[in-house]
């Protein structure tokens, strides 16, 4: 196998920045930016948008779709229109 093909993989800080949550991960991203984690060295750290815990599926608020508010919306703007009237 040849050497020196794999990217290195080194640990990584993901902060979430809607959370404000951040964890600690192996990745092979790289960042200029750098934070202390709880065990008191240094890290790169890498802004997320999204991460498990502000995700509406992990998180549990994930929002009902008003679907009788829809139906009823569709049925003033349309009405009930039968086919040849």
């Amino acid at each position: 196998m040849k050497s020196r093909i794999r990217p290195v993989s080194r640990p990584v800080v993901f902060r979430d920045r809607a959370a404000g949550a951040a964890f600690l991960a192996r990745s092979t991203a790289d960042a200029d930016e750098r934070v202390t984690w709880e065990d008191g060295r240094s890290y790169p750290v890498i802004d997320v948008e999204t991460s498990s815990a502000s995700h509406p599926f992990y998180t549990g608020t994930k929002q009902v779709p008003d679907t009788a508010g829809r139906i009823e919306r569709f049925d003033r703007r349309y009405g009930s229109q039968t086919p040849g009237s």
